[in-house]
């Protein structure tokens, strides 16, 4: 399988230690295309189920169920809970894929995460 950018996979998280995001769930591959090919480590995103106090926080992005991403249920993307997974050991299914506007709000919730961008607070 070719592991793109902006892919919906379901992903194995556990085991998980703390408050760290676990069970099986879709997560968002977030390394760029030459890592996916070359690594079997890469970067997902997961997703977890919406809510109104999820949608208030900066680094959360909100993601509508479509027929490209095969969602069925309106979903955060935590990018706050980023982790490197092994995806060949990990990799439950293939949903789909996201937008290329859900993946630009995806950057920057990242670049606000690693300290790339400040953030001013109100």
């Amino acid at each position: 399988m070719k592991l793109r950018r902006g892919m919906i996979l379901d992903i194995n998280l556990d085991p998980t230690l703390g408050s760290e995001t676990g069970k099986v769930r879709p997560c968002i591959v977030v390394t760029n295309n030459i890592y996916n090919e070359l690594i079997a480590v890469i970067q997902v995103v997961p997703l977890t189920a919406w809510n109104e106090k999820k949608a208030l926080v900066r680094t959360n992005v909100e993601i509508v169920p479509t027929q490209e991403n095969g969602l069925v249920k309106k979903s955060i993307a935590d990018c706050l809970q980023t982790r490197p997974i092994d995806y060949e050991k990990r990799l439950v299914k293939v949903r789909g894929t996201i937008g290329e506007d859900e993946l630009k709000k995806i950057d920057e919730a990242l670049m606000i995460v690693f300290g790339i961008k400040q953030v001013l607070r109100n």
